[in-house]
């Protein structure tokens, strides 16, 4: 029997997001989020607009995606109710959030060059996501209450670096996932997938490369002329 209820927030279940970019004064901002999904080699993101990392990511914009597993989850933790932006946002000084300058470091992750985007990667997180920003775009402008509070950014991937023990063996080009463990989380709280597969998938029928897009081929091209 279903019932008719009213939950404050509905995060159902999304992985985690290390979101690394760049200060104004060159240092390095690291921020955890879930609001997040992917078509193709884009990914839509949804943040607090008062927050430092999309403002970091409108000046620059560019960013590094990185991906967790359930084994750098209290690295992620030691990141909770921290923020880049000083002073502190009221919403967020309600809710318990301090300054940090030194996100890498109170978290203990390490920073690493990325090779077509300023921000860095960071070493331990298995995905890292080098992209650039394409979009931005206002959510609930219809709502006066709601308009300014937050922003969602098309973000488009030109760079992806896997740890080599989650890459599928005999295709160098695909993640495993039964190999891949992500830190998921579950209105508010930390959670990992279970170790198989629950039920064979019709999906998983279609060949991969039936989903490529031209943006890989942009992402190619880009670590070309960075390379250069």
């Amino acid at each position: 029997m279903h019932i008719t209820r009213v939950p404050a927030i509905l995060y159902f279940g999304t992985p985690v997001v290390l979101i690394s970019t760049v200060n104004e004064d060159g240092s390095y901002n690291l921020a955890p989020m879930s609001s997040v999904f992917w078509l193709g080699w884009r990914c839509i993101l949804g943040l607090s607009a008062t927050s430092k990392t999309p403002a970091n990511m409108r000046r620059s914009r560019e960013c590094v995606l990185n991906l967790p597993s359930v084994n750098e989850v209290e690295a992620v933790n030691r990141l909770a109710r921290t923020t880049g932006s000083d002073p502190v946002p009221e919403a967020k000084l309600h809710r318990g959030y301090r300054f940090v300058r030194d996100k890498f470091g109170i978290s203990g992750f390490t920073p690493l060059p990325s090779e077509t985007v300023g921000a860095p990667r960071v070493r331990e997180c298995p995905v890292q996501l080098e992209a650039t920003v394409e979009a931005v775009h206002g959510l609930a402008e219809d709502d006066a209450a709601l308009r300014g509070r937050v922003v969602t950014f098309e973000t488009r991937v030109q760079r992806v670096h896997l740890e080599q023990s989650i890459v599928m063996e005999g295709d160098g080009n695909r993640v495993d996932p039964d190999k891949w463990r992500p830190l998921i989380m579950s209105f508010q709280k930390f959670y990992g997938l279970a170790p198989s597969q629950v039920h064979d998938s019709t999906l998983a029928q279609i060949p991969e490369h039936l989903y490529r897009s031209p943006d890989i081929d942009r992402g190619q091209a880009a670590s070309r002329m960075a390379a250069d």
